[in-house]
């Protein structure tokens, strides 16, 4: 039996999704985004570090020892991806801590659904009393995640670096 179809043709196959020029315009937009949420979320807590400690004891999740080295070092790294993110540099290292720490507080905020606390995250703000409930921070989280995965694999894609 004879297939009478045309061959698909690969440049139909490229046209059927987004356009390059679009892809390219959204990578950018979300890279940018991501930065300037990265380096917004660590300036407070670079500011406070104590605070900071407090937030990350509230998880109940690091030993006490972890707490102020976390405390220190998480809103330096923070802030680092988030630089890279706005000026390209180091991209995709920054990429990959960024997705990193995403699925990190992810699964931090679904430890703390599952034991039944709901504090502030202390992404953007030290105070107790801006706590929103830990599945909108997850919710956030998860959609952050998704653009930076986005991103990662688009740049994979565009520059080629493996």
């Amino acid at each position: 039996m004879h297939n009478n179809k045309a061959p698909i043709r690969e440049d139909s196959i490229k046209n059927a999704g987004l356009t390059s020029g679009f892809q390219n315009f959204l990578s950018i937009v979300l890279r940018v985004f991501l930065g300037l949420v990265f380096v917004w979320a660590s300036w407070g807590k670079i500011l406070d570090p104590a605070g900071f400690a407090i937030i990350i004891q509230n998880y109940r999740i690091l030993p006490a020892w972890a707490v102020n080295p976390t405390a220190l070092v998480l809103p330096w790294i923070e802030i680092l991806s988030g630089l890279s993110l706005l000026t390209g540099w180091f991209m995709r290292g920054s990429l990959l801590i960024i997705n990193f720490l995403l699925l990190v507080f992810a699964v931090a905020f679904i430890i703390n659904i599952q034991k039944g606390i709901d504090i502030n995250c202390g992404c953007f703000s030290l105070t107790p009393e801006t706590a929103k409930g830990m599945y909108c921070y997850l919710l956030r989280d998860l959609l952050l995640l998704c653009a930076g995965l986005w991103v990662f694999f688009f740049e994979i894609k565009r520059r080629k670096f493996y």
